[in-house]
C-alpha cells in the first residue's frame, strides 16, 4: 500500500464514523492533553485505535485520540497526543495525521510541544513562538514518491511558520498579558535527551529550543498547503545548562503548571486566526 493509499484509507475510516468539518487543526504536545477536556466544546471523539492503519501514540501523557469540537466557537480537530519518529514508525506515518487533518478540511495547523530551552534568556515555563526550524537531523517526510495531490515535488520553505499567524499570536499574547518568547526550534530523533556537547553544538547553530517532534509535521502541512504556526512550552533548560538530570516527568510537571496560561493563549489565538482565515486578507 502506498503512502497516499494509506492516507485515503484512514480518511475514509474517519469520515465513516465522524461527521464534522474542522477549520483549524491543533496538535497537543506532552503534558498539554488536558486542553481537549477543559477548552473544547466536544462534538465527538475518535481513538486512533478505531482508525484502521493509523499509527498509535505510545508515550505517557499522549492519550491517543482525535477530539472534534469548538474552541471559542471555531470548529477544530484536536490531536490529543501525537506520534513520534522514536516510537519506531516510518516518517510517513509520523506525518500522516497532519496530512489527514488537511484532508478533513482544516486550513491551518497549530502545533504545540514541550521542549528544552537552549537560549540562555529562556526559563522553564516560558512559551516560545516558533519562527523557524531546523529539521536536517531527522529524515525529511517528503522523501519518496511525491504525492502530487497534496503538493509540489519541491515546496518552498521560506515561510513555514506563517508570518500572519505569528503576528496574530503575538498580538493575542500581548492583549492577554502573557509573556511570549520567539525563536528557532530544532527537532532531533530522540528518545534520549541531548548530551551537553550536543547542546553546545546546537547553540552555535542559533537554536533556541530543541525537541523530538513538530518540524516534520510542519513540513508536511506546508507541503499540503496549510497555514502553520507553533508554540513550544519550555519545560526545562537543556542538558548542561543546569546540574539537574532531565526526565520526562519534569516535562509533564512543567507543562501542567503552564496549562492555564496555555489554555487562554491557544483558545484566544484560534478565535483570532479564524477571523483572519475567513477575512478577505
Amino acid at each position: 500500500m502506498t503512502t497516499y493509499e494509506k492516507l485515503i484509507k484512514c480518511y475514509e475510516g474517519v469520515k465513516s464514523k465522524i461527521n464534522f468539518n474542522p477549520e483549524i487543526a491543533l496538535v497537543l504536545g506532552s503534558g498539554l492533553g488536558d486542553f481537549a477536556e477543559t477548552a473544547v466544546d466536544i462534538h465527538s471523539a475518535l481513538d486512533y485505535s478505531e482508525i484502521e492503519g493509523f499509527p498509535r501514540s505510545t508515550v505517557e501523557g499522549h492519550r491517543g485520540r482525535f477530539v472534534f469540537g469548538y474552541i471559542n466557537g471555531v470548529p477544530c480537530v484536536v490531536m490529543q497526543g501525537r506520534v513520534h519518529y522514536y516510537e519506531g514508525y516510518p516518517m510517513s506515518d509520523v506525518v500522516l495525521p497532519a496530512r489527514l487533518m488537511s484532508m478533513m478540511g482544516a486550513k491551518a495547523l497549530f502545533l504545540t510541544n514541550a521542549s528544552g530551552g537552549i537560549n540562555a534568556d529562556f526559563s522553564a515555563g516560558d512559551f516560545m513562538l516558533i519562527k523557524d526550524h531546523i529539521s536536517c537531523f531527522v529524515p525529511n517526510p517528503l522523501i519518496g514518491e511525491n504525492i502530487d495531490r497534496l503538493g509540489t515535488r519541491f515546496p518552498d520553505m521560506s515561510k513555514i511558520y506563517s508570518p500572519e499567524l505569528r503576528r496574530i499570536i503575538k498580538n493575542t499574547a500581548s492583549a492577554l498579558g502573557i509573556g511570549l518568547q520567539e525563536g528557532v526550534y530544532l527537532q532531533l530523533t530522540g528518545p534520549s535527551f541531548e548530551s551537553p556537547a550536543e547542546i553546545k553544538m546546537l547553540r552555535t547553530f542559533g537554536v533556541d529550543a530543541v525537541g523530538m517532534s513538530t518540524a516534520v509535521e510542519a513540513i508536511a502541512a506546508n507541503h499540503a498547503g496549510m497555514l502553520v504556526c507553533g508554540i513550544s512550552c519550555i519545560s526545562n533548560l537543556a542538558c548542561g545548562m543546569t546540574d539537574n538530570p532531565l526526565t520526562h516527568a519534569e516535562v509533564q510537571e512543567c507543562a501542567d503548571k503552564a496549562a492555564p496560561s496555555f489554555k487562554r493563549l491557544i483558545s484566544e489565538s484560534i478565535k483570532n486566526i479564524s477571523v483572519y482565515i475567513n477575512s478577505d486578507k
